[in-house]
């Protein structure tokens, strides 16, 4: 499936590996910047998983190695983002389709290379996941614009780096290598390009060879306590008593006695 806006103001690439959905942010004369389409496309990509239970695992990335993105596509703010209403109601599009990628039933990872900036950072905050290249880099340069960063979006920074580090990266505006957000927990692994490549597959075949079910309960679970949110842990509790009267559960118990590999259906 692929879905865009018209090409010079980029565009996303979705490609299909088995149950593996490769979400490509395809803007490479603006090193993958994101406009105001491919805001409205990534939001649809994600709540169309919901409907295809065969996608297990998303990966993110932009096109290439030269940037994962760019952020936010400013060629277009003189008409998309100027004043305060019009600001707010851009910034209403960058949130809901982080906000549809964190939702998604099925696990995120977000695969950085180069620079991954301002907007470009939301959405890899907004993935279950973050993996990235060597000299890779994180940056929110609103400060340098003199624009205001969406509270929603600081939020999500917050959860996944901790106050110090987001406080860093917003308050300075400077470049902050992968290698110090892996020391912090913000990335889970940081490697040569063509390792974190095949790094990035391998995680995605091992999640999606588990029990679907089990796999979003578990992160409905994770997000239920890290918002704090009650309706979200009602979710994960019916998941979780979904997953253990599963014919998958039946599966998994046969395949171990058997002492061969499960394969799980999602039901």
């Amino acid at each position: 499936m692929t879905t865009s806006t018209t090409p010079p103001l980029g565009r996303i690439v979705v490609t299909y590996d088995g149950p593996v959905a490769t979400v490509m942010l395809s803007n490479p004369a603006r090193r993958n910047a994101i406009s105001v389409g491919m805001w409205q496309d990534l939001a649809a990509f994600a709540r169309s998983t919901h409907d295809k239970p065969d996608i297990r695992v998303a990966i993110i990335r932009g096109e290439g190695r030269q940037a994962f993105s760019g952020g936010a596509d400013i060629s277009g703010f003189a008409e998309a983002r100027s004043g305060a209403s019009n600001a707010r109601a851009y910034d209403d599009l960058v949130e809901d389709a982080c906000l549809a990628i964190e939702a998604m039933r099925c696990p995120s990872i977000a695969l950085i290379h180069g620079p991954c900036v301002g907007a470009g950072a939301s959405v890899a905050a907004s993935c279950d996941m973050r993996l990235a290249a060597t000299g890779s880099f994180i940056a929110v340069p609103a400060a340098r614009l003199g624009l205001g960063y969406d509270p929603r979006g600081i939020r999500r920074f917050l959860r996944v780096m901790g106050q110090a580090v987001a406080g860093e990266i917003l308050f300075t505006a400077e470049r902050f290598p992968v290698e110090r957000a892996a020391a912090t927990g913000a990335v889970a692994a940081v490697a040569p390009v063509e390792e974190i490549e095949a790094r990035a597959a391998e995680i995605a075949r091992r999640i999606a060879s588990n029990a679907p079910i089990t796999v979003a309960a578990a992160k409905a679970a994770l997000r239920a306590h890290a918002l704090t949110d009650e309706s979200l842990l009602a979710t994960a509790m019916q998941l979780y008593a979904q997953a253990d009267a599963s014919a998958d559960y039946a599966e998994g118990r046969a395949a171990f006695l058997e002492k061969r590999t499960p394969q799980f259906k999602g039901h």
